[in-house]
C-alpha cells in the first residue's frame, strides 16, 4: 500500500511515530536490525524517510500535538507578509534590471528572491508587495516591465533635494542630523537553528509561541545614540504590525522628553511616515467628503466669492487653493524648539541608517536569550552598546552613498 497522493491526518501522523517506536524497541533486542528504524518503518508505511523523519521531529518537540498540523500557524504577522528587509535588495535589483534595459517581470523577481535572498513568496503575494512598495507595472521601450511608480520617484527626489542640500561642498553636513525609529522584539526571540541527531528529531529548550512583544524606541546621529533617548515598552498586542501598538501620545511624550533634550541645536530629524508621526495640528480642510454646504460656508466667512451654480468639485478646488496647508503637530514641537523634521520617502528602509542598527541588537539577543522577560531587557542593554559611534558612522556613510546613487540614477533617466 502507497500512502502517495492521500491527505496525511494525525492519525496516519500517529500511525508513523507507533511504527517507528515499534522498530526501535526491535533494536534493543539480541537480533538486532541492521537498517535504521526510520527506513523500515518509512518501508512499511509505503512513504518517503524524509517524511517519517519529519513527523517524528514534530513528535519529539511537541508530543501528540504535534500531529495536528492544522493547529501548527504561527501567530502574529501573516503567513503572506514579506519582511521589509527583502526590500532594499529588490528595489535595486529592479532598478538595475531596469537601466540595463533588461526584462523584469514577477517570476525573474521570484527567481531572484528564491536563489540570493533565500525567500520563497507566491506569485500573487509578490504582486501585492510590489504594488505596496511603490512600483507598477507598464510598457517599456522593448517589452512589459516592472518600475517606480512616478509618485515614488516625485517624494524621493524631493526628500533627497532637502537631504542633500544640508550637505556643504565637502560632503560634511551642515545641520546635525538626527535619525529616529521605531522597532519591537517578542520575549521569545532566539535562534531557532541547531545541530541535532536525525533519530531524535529537532528538540530545541525554547517556549512556544513568540512570547510578549516589547516596543523600541531610540535615535542615533553620528556620534551613535542619543543620550538618554532609549525607550522600551511592553506591547498591548502580540500580533499585527508593531506600528499597531503605538500612539501619539507615547511618541510624542517619548520625543519632548528624551529626544529633545538630548539632541544637537537646529537638528535636522529624519523619521519615516508611521501614522503616529503625522498627527494634524487641526483637522485638514477641506476634504472630499465634506458637503456643499460646509464648502460655501468656509467661503463665505473668509470672503471668498463664489456662485451658487458651482459644481462641489469647483468649490472643492476654490477652497483648497485659498485653505492653509495642513501641518504635522511633531513640525510644530520641532519648531519651537529651534529643529525641524524630514521624512524619509515611503518604502526606503535603505534610507534609515538606524534599520542595520536594530538588526544589530535583534541578533545579539537571538544568540544569547534564554526566553525570560528579564533576560531579554539585559541583553537589549548589551546589544545597544554593540552599536557604537564607528559603527553609526559607517552605516550613515553608507546611507549617503545610496543616496548620491539614487540622485544621479534619477537624473541620468530624465534626460
Amino acid at each position: 500500500m502507497s500512502f502517495q497522493g492521500v491527505e496525511f491526518t494525525p492519525a496516519i501522523r500517529q500511525m508513523a511515530v507507533n511504527v517507528k517506536h515499534y522498530f526501535d524497541n526491535l533494536k534493543t533486542t539480541p537480533d538486532s536490525l541492521k537498517n535504521p528504524a526510520t527506513r523500515l518503518a518509512a518501508s512499511a508505511l509505503g512513504i518517503s524517510e524524509s517524511t517519517v523523519k519529519v513527523i517524528m521531529a514534530a513528535y519529539n518537540k511537541k508530543g501528540e500535538s504535534g500531529l495536528d498540523w492544522s493547529k501548527s500557524q504561527q501567530r502574529g504577522r501573516p503567513a503572506y507578509a514579506i519582511e521589509s528587509g527583502v526590500v532594499p535588495p529588490v528595489r535595486q535589483f529592479i532598478r538595475r534590471a531596469n537601466k540595463n534595459g533588461d526584462q523584469v517581470n514577477i517570476e525573474i523577481i521570484r527567481r531572484y528572491m528564491r536563489d540570493e535572498l533565500h525567500c520563497n513568496v507566491a506569485h500573487t503575494t509578490l504582486w501585492r508587495a510590489l504594488q505596496r512598495w511603490g512600483f507598477e507595472f507598464g510598457t517599456g521601450v522593448r517589452s512589459a516591465q516592472l518600475k517606480e511608480s512616478d509618485r515614488i520617484v516625485i517624494l524621493r527626489r524631493q526628500y533627497l533635494r532637502q537631504k542633500l542640500a544640508n550637505h556643504d561642498d565637502k560632503g560634511q553636513i551642515i545641520r546635525p542630523e538626527v535619525y529616529l525609529d521605531e522597532s519591537y522584539i517578542n520575549k521569545n526571540h532566539s535562534n531557532d537553528k541547531t545541530w541535532y541527531f536525525e533519530e531524535d528529531g529537532i528538540i530545541i529548550g525554547k517556549p512556544t509561541g513568540k512570547g510578549d512583544r516589547l516596543i523600541i524606541l531610540n535615535a542615533i546621529t553620528k556620534d551613535g545614540w542619543v543620550p538618554n533617548s532609549k525607550l522600551v515598552f511592553k506591547a498591548s498586542k502580540k500580533t499585527g504590525d508593531y506600528h499597531t501598538n503605538m500612539n501619539w501620545d507615547n511618541f510624542s511624550k517619548w520625543f519632548q522628553e528624551k529626544l529633545l533634550k538630548n539632541i544637537p541645536e537646529n537638528s535636522l530629524i529624519i523619521m519615516d511616515n508611521a501614522p503616529y508621526h503625522n498627527v494634524l495640528v487641526e483637522e485638514a480642510f477641506p476634504k472630499k467628503s465634506h458637503s456643499v454646504k460646509r464648502l460655501r460656508e468656509w467661503l463665505s466667512n473668509n470672503e471668498i466669492p463664489w456662485t451658487k451654480d458651482m459644481l462641489k468639485s469647483e468649490l472643492f478646488d476654490l477652497c483648497s487653493r485659498f485653505a492653509v496647508k495642513p501641518e504635522f503637530l511633531i513640525d510644530r514641537i520641532a519648531r519651537k524648539e529651534g529643529h525641524s523634521i524630514l521624512r524619509t520617502p515611503p518604502c526606503h528602509p535603505e534610507l534609515q541608517p538606524i534599520e542595520t542598527c536594530w538588526a544589530v541588537v535583534k541578533n545579539y539577543v537571538a544568540q544569547h536569550n534564554n526566553c525570560t522577560k528579564k533576560k531579554v531587557f539585559i541583553l537589549l542593554e548589551e546589544g545597544f552598546a554593540k552599536v557604537t559611534n564607528k559603527t553609526c558612522q559607517k552605516l550613515i556613510q553608507k546611507v549617503n552613498l545610496q543616496e548620491e546613487a539614487f540622485w544621479t540614477e534619477d537624473t541620468s533617466k530624465a534626460t
